[in-house]
């Protein structure tokens, strides 16, 4: 579901407008939804309420505090892919004993911080990050539970740049490699093998690539058991996708579908059951607000020119994404015009639209950038010397900014002359 509706022809997030939210402070703004986002996580919770499980919650598709809070507080756990993000799940109050540290290159300066922490468990991607890990165990007196990240060589479609699970990706360890990598194990006494994991890539919009790299990572479980790998933990990953276009009849499948396949196939396996969701859970819970600053038209397209750009969500410039484009004000006109949606970054690719058909707006009219709540603030730069987006979490009817927008001097602070200059 999603908690953005128009009320009396005013987009709102719950029960507050997007007009409101831009009035107070100002645009461009990310506009999350606290019900929306609890929701989704719900969802995955009722979908896998058959198994043994864990919902990790992706922290890389929006590691805001206040959004991890909130899922802490449902219980949520969490997947990191970085020291800086195990820092935010901590603070956040999520239990180490809910973390899965993933990424195909941990340092040890960030192995340490999770063996301090005592996480439940590392996500191994190679042999010499294996070795690495075993190193650093030893030298803290420690053992780390793991899982090999295993490549099941499987194309889950989508675009290339979100794909993880084939054999020429650079994730994980190649299936037919698997079983000589958990021998190597036997042989390093800092580690501790509970698990395998797979991830096969992002916005996955069908469950056949889940089930074939399912079957195959489970016929590896069966022979690791066979060759006498204590196996009690299957990450399966995230990547489940979202709807983006609403002028399509296309629906990825749901987590409560998406959760009854995986039960049907694990349950009799004694398994616990590891989910990583981030988009399917933050996605469709935030939009990008923005301010219409201009309309250029004539020649061979007209163009409206935002006060968002690439560099506060850059996913239609870097992946040709499809997001939804809405005005604020539903207005009562019954014409459309064809849009070239654009930012004022100098860089053509500062794109978020074209051709869009969309009532006739006006300079100055708020439009909403949907389904931006993964992969959109935690994406953005400060090219341009332009600042950061805020960012503002609803609740019911009140509202509450959870990053705020920094100022020029704000941003110069972290730089310095040289005296020589």
């Amino acid at each position: 579901m999603t908690s953005f509706q128009y009320q009396n022809r005013q987009l709102c997030a719950e029960d507050v407008s997007l007009s409101q939210i831009a009035t107070s402070i100002g645009t461009p703004v990310y506009v999350y939804s606290a019900a929306t986002l609890i929701d989704n996580f719900t969802a995955y919770t009722s979908a896998a309420s058959g198994l043994d499980h864990l919902i990790a919650y992706s922290v890389k598709a929006n590691s805001n505090l206040a959004v991890l809070s909130l899922l802490a507080k449902a219980g949520a756990g969490a997947d990191v892919v970085s020291g800086g993000e195990l820092v935010r799940a901590l603070r956040s109050g999520i239990d180490p004993q809910k973390i899965v540290f993933s990424g195909v290159g941990k340092t040890q300066e960030e192995m340490r911080a999770a063996l301090k922490a005592g996480i439940y468990q590392f996500n191994i991607e190679s042999v010499p990050e294996l070795l690495s890990l075993n190193s650093v165990a030893l030298d803290m007196g420690k053992i780390a539970p793991i899982a090999l990240r295993i490549n099941p060589d499987v194309d889950a479609g989508g675009h290339e740049k979100i794909s993880t699970g084939k054999a020429e990706n650079k994730f994980g360890i190649d299936i037919r490699l698997a079983r000589d990598v958990y021998t190597t194990i036997l042989d390093l006494p800092g580690i501790a093998v509970q698990g395998v994991d797979m991830h096969i890539g992002s916005q996955i919009e069908t469950l056949a690539p889940f089930e074939m790299a399912m079957d195959k990572i489970l016929d590896l479980i069966m022979t690791l058991r066979a060759d006498g790998h204590n196996i009690t933990t299957y990450d399966v990953g995230g990547g489940l996708g979202i709807r983006y276009d609403k002028s399509t009849a296309d629906h990825p499948p749901s987590p409560i579908e998406y959760g009854k396949m995986v039960t049907d196939k694990l349950q009799a396996h004694q398994l616990k059951v590891i989910f990583e969701p981030g988009r399917s859970i933050a996605g469709n819970a935030g939009v990008l607000l923005s301010k219409i600053q201009y309309i250029k038209s004539g020649g061979a397209r007209t163009f409206l020119i935002l006060d968002a750009a690439m560099n506060d969500f850059i996913r239609p410039s870097l992946y040709g994404a499809h997001h939804g484009v809405d005005p604020v004000d539903e207005g009562a006109s019954g014409e459309t015009v064809d849009y070239d949606i654009v930012g004022p970054v100098c860089e053509t690719g500062d794109t978020f639209a074209t051709l869009r058909t969309m009532p006739k707006m006006a300079q100055g009219q708020l439009v909403a950038i949907g389904q931006a709540g993964a992969y959109g603030a935690v994406q953005a730069c400060e090219y341009n010397t332009r600042a950061l987006v805020p960012e503002v979490l609803v609740s019911g009817n009140r509202f509450d900014i959870i990053r705020k927008r920094p100022s020029i001097d704000e941003i110069l602070q972290a730089e310095t002359v040289p005296d020589w200059i």
